[in-house]
């Protein structure tokens, strides 16, 4: 199977940005009982530009999407409440399923969790993708009497949409654990640690935290399917 691709914006204006002038302090650095005196720097010079692991979903084609059921990620979201999912088409409106059937939103999905589905190659399922989103949504497998908060939900609509497509490309579909374990549960993992972090920052205007350690990376490539 190929790999998916790292979700990270590089671009400035997504990136959390701190710098505080010229100021110098005395760095340290904790690591269990033993300190390492970093010496003087100016904090200017420290690595403090970290990637935004969310994305505007309507700016993503052929992508799978994450966010909060209610409010935003950066805003109400406390790690516990629901979490809705989405395929969007090549003009970036995201399909989701719920209790009133299929729905298909062109605003909404602005800070979600993105995750691109086709590489970058494959122009003739690009051409078709519509198509078979708006087929497939059209099935009286999404009416909304059919949907079940515990098995037939959002989560069930895009991954048995993922593995249509899967099959149609003669590749090996994926059980829901594999697709959440491998797929989405290390960019939530990363979602969660920045939301800490910009919390922080914007009620104490710092954050301290230890030594950072080597940390397992979302898989790279081009896409799922």
């Amino acid at each position: 199977m190929d790999k998916l691709p790292l979700i990270s914006s590089k671009r400035e204006d997504q990136d959390m940005n701190w710098r505080r002038g010229e100021t110098t302090r005395r760095v340290k650095c904790i690591a269990g009982d033993s300190e390492q005196d970093l010496g003087s720097r100016k904090l200017e010079d420290a690595p403090v530009s970290i990637a935004n692991p969310f994305t505007n979903g309507h700016q993503e084609k052929c992508s799978f999407h994450l966010r909060p059921t209610q409010g935003t990620f950066l805003g109400e979201y406390d790690g516990r409440s629901d979490l809705h999912v989405g395929i969007t088409n090549t003009n970036g409106v995201v399909y989701n399923y719920s209790a009133h059937g299929v729905q298909r939103d062109g605003a909404g999905w602005e800070q979600s969790i993105s995750i691109p589905l086709l590489q970058p190659h494959m122009y003739g399922m690009m051409e078709q993708w519509d198509k078979y989103l708006e087929d497939f949504s059209t099935s009286g497998t999404w009416l909304p009497h059919r949907y079940e908060e515990d098995h037939h939900n959002c989560y069930t609509y895009t991954l048995t949409f993922i593995n249509c497509v899967l099959m149609a490309e003669g590749r090996q579909q994926l059980e829901k654990s594999e697709f959440t374990e491998k797929y989405i549960v290390p960019r939530t993992r990363l979602a969660s640690k920045f939301i800490t972090l910009y919390r922080a920052i914007r009620e104490h205007g710092f954050y301290v935290t230890d030594c950072p350690q080597h940390e397992a990376q979302p898989p790279e490539g081009g896409g799922l399917c």
